[in-house]
């Protein structure tokens, strides 16, 4: 399974990304090995749970 995701390296040289389904909720990773790992362990608990509050992307059929 895999799942997409937005990131880019900050002035300070950590790495700030977020998973795409969850714009709203960013991570960080001093390298990008970990905030990648951040960003799986993000997908893992925002997918088991049904945590109020959380936002996500959805796509909608029109036709």
């Amino acid at each position: 399974m895999n799942a997409k995701f937005t990131c880019w390296k900050d002035s300070d040289g950590r790495y700030l990304g977020y998973l795409n389904r969850y714009p709203d909720h960013w991570t960080q990773g001093d390298t990008l090995e970990d905030l990648k790992e951040h960003l799986r362990e993000l997908h893992e608990t925002f997918g088991a749970e049904d945590i109020p509050g959380i936002k996500r992307e959805e796509e909608l059929e029109l036709a």
